[in-house]
């Protein structure tokens, strides 16, 4: 990190000459729902699922193309049925949402992360890993790279999951709808833990999920305008349109590789129970 601050919001935006400063939480975010289940200490944000709720929050800010960063210490111990959520998501049925979702475990197993893309309101675009670190001893950096080209989700900067946009193949890509940033924690037992076959045990409640160190390097499109290419459109040049970040560089590739053979454990791409004709994105 190159700020030692407690929040860290970083706009490469024109007009602010890409200029990094401090914040409180609640000058960058407010609360999605159950506020009173969010508590802040020093720089730490808790997030809490009890019997009575979960909770969530947003950034008062929407973005199109860019970075997005969270430190996330997960829930300890026995987590099985819960589900700790970083994503990004735009409004209404038709709604874009790039998704990380750590699902929990009955202690001693291991966390399974979940990612998934929806565009224009369709999902079912799952990918699941393991990690090679106990994602509750103590903090990691979760981030979503996301640009005309490509969605790439990365875990301590090592890509996870790319996903690419095939527009000439006739599939929808995400790129004019502007997302908020959101974090929750929320009861998912009826599918989260080994397909619902584990469920939550509310005697180890609350359940509390920490983040930390939120980066967001983006446009943004707050307040909202339809002008959406004027402002963030490639021809301003933004570092996430360079040449550089056009594709993954080799060493980015051999890090992908290597997740994937190591810790993918499902990929919607290679279901053929589940899908009698493969989506058009799993088709090279």
């Amino acid at each position: 990190m190159a700020q030692q601050c407690p929040l860290k919001f970083v706009m490469s935006l024109a007009m602010l000459l890409n200029v990094a400063f401090c914040a409180n939480f609640s000058e960058l975010f407010q609360p999605l729902w159950a506020p009173d289940h969010i508590a802040t200490e020093g720089d730490h944000i808790n997030l809490s699922l009890d019997t009575v709720s979960g909770c969530g929050f947003e950034s008062r800010s929407k973005y199109l193309f860019g970075k997005a960063s969270m430190q996330i210490k997960l829930v300890e111990g026995d987590s099985a049925g819960t589900v700790t959520a970083f994503y990004m998501s735009s409004e209404g049925p038709n709604h874009d949402e790039l998704d990380f979702e750590f699902l929990g475990n009955v202690s001693g197993e291991p966390y399974l992360v979940q990612t998934n893309v929806y565009v224009n309101g369709s999902g079912n675009r799952e990918q699941r890993h393991s990690l090679w670190f106990d994602p509750t001893l103590d903090f990691h950096t979760y981030s979503l790279f996301w640009n005309r080209r490509y969605i790439l989700f990365l875990v301590d900067g090592i890509p996870i999951r790319v996903f690419a946009n095939k527009e000439e193949n006739g599939v929808i890509y995400p790129k004019s709808q502007a997302m908020s940033i959101r974090g929750s924690v929320w009861n998912a037992d009826d599918w989260a833990t080994q397909g619902g076959r584990v469920k939550t045990n509310w005697s180890h409640s609350p359940f509390v999920a920490t983040f930390r160190s939120f980066e967001i390097d983006a446009c943004d499109l707050s307040p909202e305008t339809d002008d959406v290419e004027a402002k963030c459109g490639v021809s301003r040049q933004f570092w996430w349109d360079k040449p550089s970040v056009r594709e993954l560089n080799k060493h980015q590739s051999h890090q992908l590789k290597w997740v994937r053979r190591k810790h993918m454990v499902y990929d919607y791409c290679k279901d053929v129970a589940r899908f009698t004709e493969l989506p058009r994105e799993c088709i090279n």
